[in-house]
C-alpha cells in the first residue's frame, strides 16, 4: 500500500461511520503513511481499532499519532508493534495518552527497538501526569 495508498485510504474515512476496526498491518506505510491514517482519528467517530504493526512507522510517525490521540475519544485498542517506535517515539506516546478522554486502551507496543519500553499503564499515564508510568526490561 505505502504513503500514497494510505493518503487514499484515509480520504475514503474521513467520513466514516460504519468501519470500527481498520487492520493495516504490514503494509509499509512509513511516517507519511501514518500521518494521513492518524489524521482521521481528529475527526471519526466510529473507529474503535487500529492496527498499525509492521509498516516502520518510527519516533516521527509515532509523534504524529501521539497529536491526535490528544483529542480522539472512540479509539480503544491501538497496535503498534514492529514499527521501529525508539524511546522518544514511546514518550510522544505516552505524552498523547495523558489527555486522551477514553479510560482504556489496549497498546501494544511490545518488540520495538531500539525502545526499552514494553508496557504503558494508561491508568497511571492519566492519574499521574506529573510522571512517566513506564515499565521497562533491565
Amino acid at each position: 500500500m505505502g504513503a500514497i495508498g494510505a493518503r487514499h485510504l484515509a480520504d475514503a474515512l474521513r467520513n466514516n461511520t460504519a468501519l470500527t476496526t481498520l487492520n493495516l498491518g504490514w503494509n509499509q506505510i512509513g511516517a507519511n503513511g501514518a500521518q494521513h491514517i492518524v489524521d482521521v482519528l481528529r475527526t471519526n467517530t466510529a473507529l474503535t481499532t487500529l492496527k498499525l504493526h509492521g509498516n516502520e512507522i518510527g519516533d516521527v510517525g509515532a509523534q504524529y499519532l501521539a497529536d491526535a490521540l490528544q483529542n480522539n475519544t472512540t479509539l480503544t485498542t491501538l497496535i503498534l508493534e514492529y514499527n521501529e517506535i525508539g524511546d522518544i517515539g514511546a514518550q510522544h506516546i505516552v505524552e498523547g495518552l495523558r489527555t486522551n478522554t477514553v479510560v482504556v486502551i489496549l497498546f501494544a507496543i511490545y518488540l520495538i527497538y531500539p525502545c526499552k519500553l514494553v508496557h504503558i499503564d494508561t491508568n497511571h499515564v492519566k492519574s499521574r501526569p506529573e510522571s512517566h508510568q513506564w515499565q521497562t526490561q533491565e
